[in-house]
């Protein structure tokens, strides 16, 4: 039995300013924007190529035992690209402050691309969310 990660939630502040960058400035599909029940909204985006989707919720109550997190709070979450410069380029065309690429060296972070999977930049959403983008050789689907 395979277990597939499908969709991963986000929290925010602001659902349609989120909405706004997450289609507008990354890029990521627009899968759904629903109000499930009176006062719960759900939107889901998926980033392009993905098997794996985002949700961002409001006013759903949290799964019995599980807990919230806080805008923000989520860090590293990673998707990759084949082309890390194409995409920097694509996101700042776009908007988003990315940071610089660059890899891990002798002396920890280091400017530039590095050697096979060592290469990455960043960037965050409207409230701190965090994300990690990183080179990989080929398409998932190839690996």
């Amino acid at each position: 039995m395979n277990w597939t990660l499908e969709v991963v939630p986000v929290p925010v502040t602001d659902m349609d300013r989120a909405k706004k960058f997450y289609a507008e400035k990354a890029g990521f599909r627009v899968d759904l924007d629903d109000e499930v029940a009176p006062g719960m909204r759900i939107v889901q985006l998926t980033p392009p190529g993905s098997r794996c989707s985002i949700a961002m919720l409001e006013g759903m109550p949290a799964a019995p035992g599980t807990k919230t997190m806080a805008p923000g709070t989520l860090q590293g979450l990673q998707v990759c690209v084949t082309d890390i410069e194409a995409a920097r380029e694509e996101l700042v065309g776009r908007g988003v402050d990315a940071s610089p690429i660059r890899h891990v060296g002798a002396t920890g972070w280091e400017d530039g691309k590095g050697e096979t999977w060592n290469s990455f930049m960043s960037f965050e959403d409207p409230d701190g969310n965090g994300w990690v983008v990183q080179e990989a050789p080929s398409e998932l689907s190839e690996r």
